[in-house]
């Protein structure tokens, strides 16, 4: 029966989702020119960041945009390199080379957003809606004075965005009245990154090097401090751009029981996430949960074992191609959203994929 759900599943795509519009006349805009804040890492530009390019793309159709890396040493020349053709709309790569930004700290990356943006004066700034730009962008706007839209999934012009409100239950169409710039995060599980073609490949934006003789850290100093990344080491995909997730929810109930879900994620060759619910009572960390509060995912296939389907969980999965549900409760408002429910107890369901399923070569 389980497997039988699980091929099933990969048949079928699906969604739905209510829209509430607030209808405004379209603005007449300047000139738009966007700067994409990018996140590096090992010399490579992170998925969510070239996501952000392809929103920018949507701004205007004559948009230049330029991207902004910022670090020290090898990495950040690694990553400049890379970034020059990481993607043919990008014009400009902008490169502050200092110590002071290894560490994603808001206070220094906020000041170093407003030093460029008074030499460049852009009319947009985008950031992936990650861990990363959600700490820099709303300092980044306190400091030019202007307030960020955050969390657009939708562009209908340079200043309307569509962003989901009521935790994802409904969309909103907003219009940016504001001065410029006009800052966003976008989710990147919005603006998938099309393929180019191979002359696009070819390429190369010109990199400049941002001046930071004038740039004033004084009154950032002492109000954070990095103390320490934390990672686990897994050979899984990355839960953000896995194209298949595995969810455990409370129903697991131990974190012994979750590495019956790793396994099935291994054969599967998933990742793993997991309710709120989950990493609360101690079962998986932190890093992992799904949600408003988490991270969202948008997968081709979703599976859900022993998740309620809480408001805020749903949030952050339901864009999900394909949703399957396995659970106890008929009830459980995890089946409103699924294309696939299974009423069962997971402890029967798990160990029965586990056995049926092929080995991942």
């Amino acid at each position: 029966m389980a497997t039988r759900v699980l091929i099933g599943a990969l048949r079928k795509t699906t969604s739905r989702l209510p829209t509430c519009r607030f209808l405004s006349v379209s603005p007449v805009s300047r000139f738009a020119s966007t700067l994409v804040i990018a996140e590096h890492e090992g010399g490579s530009i992170k998925a969510p960041s070239l996501s952000a390019v392809e929103a920018a793309k949507s701004l205007d159709k004559d948009n230049s945009i330029s991207m902004l890396l910022a670090g020290s040493g090898h990495s950040l020349q690694e990553a400049a390199a890379n970034a020059v053709s990481c993607h043919p709309s990008v014009s400009k790569v902008l490169v502050a080379d200092s110590d002071r930004f290894i560490h994603p700290l808001a206070e220094p990356w906020a000041k170093l957003i407003q030093l460029v943006q008074q030499r460049e004066n852009f009319s947009h700034i985008v950031v992936a809606s990650g861990s990363f730009g959600k700490n820099i962008l709303p300092r980044a706007a306190a400091l030019l004075d202007v307030s960020p839209v955050t969390d657009v999934i939708g562009i209908s012009e340079s200043t309307t965005f569509v962003r989901p409100i009521y935790a994802g239950n409904a969309l909103c169409t907003v219009r940016y009245t504001g001065a410029h710039p006009c800052m966003l995060t976008i989710r990147s599980t919005s603006f998938q990154v099309q393929p180019y073609s191979t002359d696009s490949k070819a390429h190369k934006a010109p990199i400049s090097q941002v001046d930071l003789s004038t740039f004033e850290e004084a009154d950032t100093i002492g109000k954070s401090q990095y103390v320490k990344l934390t990672s686990q080491d897994s050979e899984r995909p990355d839960l953000g751009n896995s194209r298949i997730v595995v969810t455990g929810g409370r129903g697991l109930k131990s974190a012994e029981n979750f590495k019956m879900l790793e396994k099935l994620a291994e054969k599967l060759g998933a990742a793993v996430g997991a309710t709120r619910a989950a990493v609360d009572a101690g079962f998986v960390p932190n890093d992992l949960q799904v949600g408003q509060t988490g991270k969202i995912v948008a997968p081709e296939l979703y599976m859900a074992f022993g998740v309620s389907g809480a408001i805020q969980h749903l949030a952050g999965m339901r864009d999900s191609k394909v949703i399957v549900a396995v659970n106890r409760d008929a009830d459980a408002p995890i089946f409103q959203v699924a294309d696939y429910g299974l009423v069962g107890d997971l402890f029967e369901v798990i160990p029965e994929l586990l056995e049926k399923l092929p080995e991942k070569k």
